[in-house]
């Protein structure tokens, strides 16, 4: 490994010591569902959850399993087909947990000892337990999807309000006896026992807070449907029915077909038939109406003709009704509305013309609903995707019948179009949401690995659920693997959001962690898994690029391979201690999605040194082309384990989705290495100077060398590197002309390269700027760095404060004072963004604010000099929310008067814009300009840079500083929405970074 490798031990590891201010409403996680345990029926607060399931002998308690018996498994013959299924499911996890099988009968008569399951007003067992008095339904009688589970006299009662309500109180019974949702779907291992037994007790299950919940399968080939043709024969109802299952497992109840070339109706015509009877509400995508899939317009395209409203309606309609009339006795949630064929904007581009034609196909759509189901249109369930260019018609005027939900939609890479509009929030219909944690189209393809942190996914489905939009939530998982956590998360978030807070979210992921590897290396696993995606989020792979990470400034670029080595080599060392039976869960829930997450970042940091060390006419740029090969080639092979070894191959092709060397939106038709550069040595070793702070080497270059300024504050210290452009070895000296300047090394031996350190010792200066010079000599070569140290008092104000005579940044979390507003107040939402934490307001619904009246925070900073001070505000890249007034921040210095930066000042519609290019299948998409009149921070020059694919958006201000010395940096929430990332002070052009430079905290 060459040295540079190493120099990332100057990375100092992000600790989470952020302290939560006391006046943050504390919440109880909740991993489960909101469940509520007590005598009689009284319920205790939400986000306790009870662990009814016990493995010794309890007082009254229910025995499950016991001494090597199973009780009895109990459901009426005329109750739902998929509850008896689910009974039967039941019987099995009890099997996989203790290798006893229980009967499971088809009865209407009670038997003593015995687990009874049914659905109220559907089960005669449930039905007369009622009536004799045993069992008390009316807290979930009549409710959406809830249950009630139940000790009484000698058996186990689980009552459902309704199917799905019955079938998820037996999936709870099978979670917490040890079988996860992701037994199947991540090869999650069975927690075995020898007994079972449930605590005494009721336990009532209220409905969920968000009705419809479910995924949408899309972008599915190569990886999905390849895997599906190899071991199903294709997407169809043999492959169906473990997604179903899944998906009630989780508790979730939606879900949008596959998509890309198949017709879920069509295809097999079970699927939609076991769907139904296991439960599945299904939808049809944000593109396709009236539950008819693309592929079936396209396969009868000749006989229906074009996809154009305006000109061949009648037999459009026709396929519409013939569509709904096959599906009308499913349980369906259907999509309205209308787009071009292949998800494209609908006619010629002319906005006017297309409200007005879709408000004709919105009415006669409804009009062919009320037809098909004999019933008011209001009475079917439907919902209307407000999805690119017909956002603009929403905000333009365009109105569907109040009965229909309004299905919002994020900008594809996970960030909230619209919050609920005021106006929409008593609508019969509701608020609903369609969000990506998987994208293939514009911006940018975000498909191949989970880049999606759940601290995100909270501050955004937060925002959303806090602002009405309660009604369905939709998310496109892409291939649903890799993508298990996420998912994972968000069905368990829309069950009850208020039970999740985002203090937190930790703790989910490491119950996630544990309910699946068990307790041991939870906690472990949980660090892997949160930072993995964290780090992708930074820069996903599929926009990575080598000149991204600055080689010479901050070490940034060697800190970030450091994260990344770490961290894979965290996830290795755990594998090697995991249980034979999790090793195949451990591979595609942890291993492989660090490890090769890691591998690829590693490639774009190799690459990138590879071609500055290649200008610079190091030989060691060899190296680094080298192990950018081997990288690439791991990569293959951590993708073969994938699809050809783990689970026996159950996998095969699941990995088969292109994620390196993308050059426009689309996938490329095979992985590909950047650009890498070889160097052909000198005949003869050949001296060569870099120094920290500057891309050119000497000799060779007539600026002056030098390294950046060193001061006081920062006490920095630099490096030079002595390296060599030839074949062989030679040796140089080192010597400084002032005895302030020291060096690590006065000589030394090269073969391809040395990195010298040079520090100042601070004692032996005396205040104000001096200089000198350190000479690096070989032979008759002599090359002189430059120098400068500046020395002032600082003062000692007994408290932490940040400063620097150049550019320096203040993580957000670190105010020195929290001030609550009149109906707000900032408060910290641990690992999101870029660094431990980032601040927002609570309530996200609390109304605009002036900075009289707003929540403020505080920074103390350190200021040597006077004159304009540029600050840089780093926020997450909210959308345009609430267009009727803004996204505005406020900045301020001591009691100077608040400045308002506005984030729509100059707001690009890069959905929009991005949307036309992508589906037009430009070549290449041009990178947005930035918001704010700085681009110093975010490299001014470098390619496809932009607040979506950053993940940030810089707001810029010069504040005017009267007097050197420690100030107030004032920061005011005046939009509920705005969340601070990070703050730069005096973003210098000459250094620029990716990150900005480091925080200088001082006491």
């Amino acid at each position: 490994m060459i040295s540079q490798r190493r120099l990332a031990n100057q990375y100092v590891t992000i600790t989470y010591d952020m302290m939560l201010k006391k006046n943050i409403i504390r919440c109880l996680l909740i991993v489960g569902l909101t469940i509520a345990a007590a005598s009689a029926d009284a319920q205790i607060q939400p986000g306790s959850i009870p662990q009814y399931i016990v493995h010794n002998r309890t007082v009254a308690a229910f025995p499950i399993v016991s001494n090597g018996k199973a009780a009895t498994i109990v459901a009426d013959p005329e109750d739902w087909k998929g509850v008896i299924r689910a009974a039967n499911d039941l019987g099995d996890d009890i099997r996989k947990v203790t290798g006893i099988l229980p009967a499971v009968v088809q009865s209407q008569t009670l038997s003593q000892g015995a687990i009874l399951v049914g659905t109220i007003g559907k089960s005669r067992i449930i039905d007369k337990l009622i009536a004799d008095g045993k069992i008390n339904v009316s807290s979930v009688k009549g409710q959406w999807e809830s249950f009630v589970i139940q000790t009484v006299g000698k058996n186990l009662v689980i009552a459902g309000s309704d199917k799905r309500g019955t079938i998820f109180g037996i999936y709870d019974v099978s979670e917490k006896i040890g079988v996860s949702p992701w037994y199947w779907w991540a090869d999650a291992p069975v927690k075995k026992s020898s007994n079972l037994y449930v605590k005494s007790g009721k336990y009532i299950q209220g409905s969920p807070k968000v009705k419809y919940r479910g995924i949408f399968i899309n972008d599915e080939s190569p990886s999905f449907s390849g895997w599906a043709n190899a071991k199903f024969g294709g997407i169809n109802s043999k492959m169906y029915v473990h997604m179903f299952e899944l998906l009630l497992r989780l508790k979730a109840n939606l879900l949008w077909p596959a998509m890309w070339g198949n017709a879920f109706n069509e295809d097999d015509p079970m699927s939609p038939v076991l769907a139904d009877e296991y439960g599945i509400v299904m939808g049809t995508s944000h593109h396709e109406p009236m539950m008819r899939a693309q592929k079936e317009y396209t396969k009868r395209k000749d006989e229906i003709g074009p996809w154009d409203y305006t000109t061949n309606a009648e037999k459009l309609q026709k396929f519409w009704y013939d569509g709904l009339e096959r599906n009308k006795n499913f349980d369906n949630l259907i999509t309205i509305g209308m787009r071009g064929d292949g998800d494209v904007p609908m006619g010629k581009g002319e906005d006017e013309a297309n409200i007005k034609t879709l408000r004709s196909v919105v009415a006669d759509q409804q009009d062919i609903i009320g037809k098909v189901y004999g019933k008011s249109p209001s009475l079917v369930p439907q919902a209307w995707a407000i999805f690119t260019e017909v956002q603009r018609y929403y905000d333009a005027g365009l109105k569907v019948p109040d009965d229909v939900t309004l299905l919002f939609c994020d900008n594809n890479w996970g960030y909230i179009r619209r919050i609920g509009p005021e106006k929409e929030k008593n609508r019969k219909g509701g608020l609903g949401l369609y969000y990506h944690i998987d994208m293939n189209g514009g911006p940018w393809s975000d498909r191949w690995i989970n880049t999606t942190t759940l601290p995100k996914l909270h501050e955004q489905l937060n925002l959303a659920y806090q602002t009405g939009i309660n009604r369905e939530w939709i998310i496109n998982v892409g291939d649903l693997k890799p993508k298990e956590l996420p998912i994972d998360f968000i069905m368990h978030y829309a069950w009850n959001p208020d039970a999740i807070p985002a203090s937190r979210i930790s703790d989910y992921t490491i119950n996630w962690a544990e309910g699946i590897f068990g307790k041991t290396h939870a906690q472990e696993i949980a660090d892997i898994v949160a930072k993995y995606a964290k780090y992708n989020l930074w820069r996903k792979p599929e926009v990575q690029d080598p000149r991204l990470f600055s080689f010479v400034n901050y070490h940034e670029a060697d800190r970030q391979f450091k994260l990344w080595s770490d961290l894979a080599a965290k996830a290795e060392a755990i594998e090697k201690q995991i249980p034979a039976e999790a090793k195949d869960a451990y591979y595609q829930l942890v291993l492989y999605p660090a490890k090769a997450s890691a591998g690829v970042a590693e490639i774009y940091l190799d690459a990138g040194r590879n071609n500055l060390y290649a200008r610079q006419g190091r030989v060691s740029a060899n190296d680094y082309a080298k192990q950018a090969r081997d990288l690439f080639e791991l990569d293959q092979q951590l993708s073969n384990r994938y699809n050809d070894s783990i689970a026996g191959g159950k996998w095969k092709n699941m990995m088969l989705d292109v994620h390196i060397g993308y050059k426009q939106w689309s996938m490329p038709r095979q992985n590909q290495l950047p650009e890498l550069k070889e160097v052909s040595p000198l005949a003869s070793p050949a001296m060569g100077i870099a120094v920290e702070g500057s891309e050119q080497a000497w000799p060779g270059t007539e600026a002056r060398a030098e390294l950046p300024a060193f001061d006081v504050i920062g006490k920095q210290r630099y490096y030079i590197d002595v390296f060599n452009r030839g074949r062989g070895a030679f040796q140089f000296t080192a010597s400084a002309d002032q005895p302030w300047i020291k060096l690590t090394a006065t000589k030394g031996t090269v073969e391809k390269e040395i990195r010298l350190y040079v520090d100042i010792d601070w004692k032996s200066i005396a205040d104000g700027k001096v200089k000198g010079n350190v000479k690096i000599q070989q032979a008759d070569t002599a090359i002189t760095v430059a120098i400068t140290a500046i020395k002032i008092n600082l003062p000692h104000t007994g408290q932490p404060y940040f400063g620097g005579w150049g550019e320096f940044s203040i993580p957000a979390q670190k105010f020195s004072v929290n001030v609550p507003g009149r109906d707000a107040q900032w408060i910290p939402l641990p690992d999101l963004g870029r660094s431990v934490a980032c601040m927002g307001i609570s309530p996200v619904t609390a109304p605009s604010a002036n900075a009289e009246t707003a929540a403020r925070l505080e920074y103390a900073i350190f200021l040597p000099d006077t004159g304009l001070v540029k600050v840089c505000l780093g926020i997450l890249p909210t959308q345009d929310v609430n267009p009727q007034r803004g996204l505005r921040i406020a900045v301020s210095i001591d009691d100077q008067a608040p400045q308002i930066l506005d984030a729509r000042k100059g707001f690009h519609d890069e959905f929009r814009e991005y949307t036309r290019a992508s589906l037009a299948m430009s070549p290449g998409l041009k990178p947005l300009p930035p918001i704010g009149e700085n681009y110093a921070l975010v490299s001014r020059g470098k390619p496809r840079r932009d607040e979506v694919f950053d993940n940030l958006r810089w707001l810029d201000v010069k504040l005017d500083v009267n007097k050197a010395g420690m100030h107030k940096l004032k920061v005011f929430m005046i939009d509920p929405e705005v969340v601070l990332d990070n703050i730069v002070i005096n973003p210098d052009d000459k250094y620029p970074s990716y990150f900005g430079a480091p925080a200088n905290e001082h006491q």
